[in-house]
């Protein structure tokens, strides 16, 4: 947003005290929780302080709760709609609607107890993927081949009737990224990730944390994205961020969707020139936008997205970073020769 031609006044609300400090707000707010009876009535109270134009949230708590309570704000929201929220939040509901409309995705079962534990193991085996069907960066995610570590990791997350079982695929995955403004198409973007920041130190390997992104083109992810989105919306409306892992035969198996917020690192196509949050807050406000001639993958191939902890994201492209590793091999021989 500070990156738009518009200079908008942003209002930042958060229920811990500490990330608020880290919000680049005019003003800043501490709320109670999503889950709190006072949440509602915080965001209303705050908006109408400030006589805010316009409502927009990241975490899934807030949106599945902002979502349910669209009517009772007092402040202009532009979510999908009630039915495509639910869907999306739960993911085991999503990939059955995905399997129905004839999607490729990883055969799944839903785990209420040990009977069905053992049947996903040896069903979807030898290596299973665990996770609950709600909540975001890889929660109570775990890949295993073994079926004492798996009901484990089950009982320690209390996750019975909560996690699924699925066949595992791969660590390639894609994100596709779109806008949408009653049932028409906005713009789109996809992006490669090639590692997630900090897998070592996750028992699943996945962390939420993109280490680095590459901007891609690819005919197949466009249609499987969008038949993804229409078998949960027949009126996509808002912000859809379609997220895919390869199989072994390389097809693009969708595995959630992300929906009425950006993925993390939605910064990237912003510094790439593709601003998706400005593009939002126009559309939902109906004010004029400049949008791109190209509407699905307008940004060039390759460019890469650089991020750690502590240190500012770097915006370059697959070829330079690939230089780095030529030059490496150039000195190996030089000095091993």
């Amino acid at each position: 947003m500070r990156d738009a031609r518009t200079d908008y006044e942003i209002i930042g609300l958060d229920c811990d005290k500490y990330h608020l400090c880290l919000a680049d707000a005019d003003f800043k707010y501490l709320i109670p929780k999503a889950d709190s009876h006072e949440y509602i009535p915080f965001v209303n109270f705050i908006a109408d302080r400030h006589q805010a134009d316009f409502l927009h949230s990241q975490p899934d708590p807030e949106i599945e709760v902002l979502s349910e309570n669209r009517d009772k704000l007092s402040v202009k929201t532009n979510f999908p709609a009630k039915e495509a929220v639910d869907r999306c939040l739960n993911k085991f509901t999503s990939y059955k609607l995905w399997q129905q409309s004839g999607l490729t995705v990883p055969e799944t079962m839903l785990l209420n107890n040990k009977a069905d534990l053992d049947r996903a193991m040896g069903r979807l085996g030898p290596k299973v993927w665990i996770r609950n069907v709600k909540g975001a960066a890889g929660k109570d995610a775990l890949p295993t081949c073994d079926f004492e570590e798996a009901k484990a990791w089950i009982d320690f997350c209390k996750g019975w009737g909560r996690v699924t079982a699925s066949k595992y695929l791969s660590d390639k995955t894609v994100t596709w990224q779109s806008l949408w403004n009653k049932g028409e198409l906005v713009v789109a973007q996809s992006r490669l990730r090639k590692y997630w920041e900090f897998a070592n130190r996750s028992p699943s390997g996945v962390t939420g944390l993109t280490g680095t992104g590459i901007t891609v083109s690819d005919d197949r992810v466009d249609k499987i994205a969008l038949k993804c989105i229409y078998a949960v919306s027949a009126e996509p409306n808002g912000i859809f961020s379609v997220d895919m892992t390869y199989d072994e035969k390389d097809i693009p198996n969708p595995t959630e969707i992300n929906i009425g917020r950006f993925f993390t690192t939605h910064y990237f196509f912003t510094k790439a020139g593709l601003n998706f949050p400005d593009i939002y807050v126009r559309i939902s406000l109906g004010m004029d936008v400049d949008l791109p001639l190209k509407r699905i993958n307008p940004l060039a191939s390759e460019l890469a997205w650089v991020r750690g902890l502590d240190s500012y994201p770097v915006l370059t492209n697959a070829a330079e970073i690939e230089r780095h590793s030529e030059g490496l091999e150039k000195i190996r021989k030089k000095i091993f020769k």
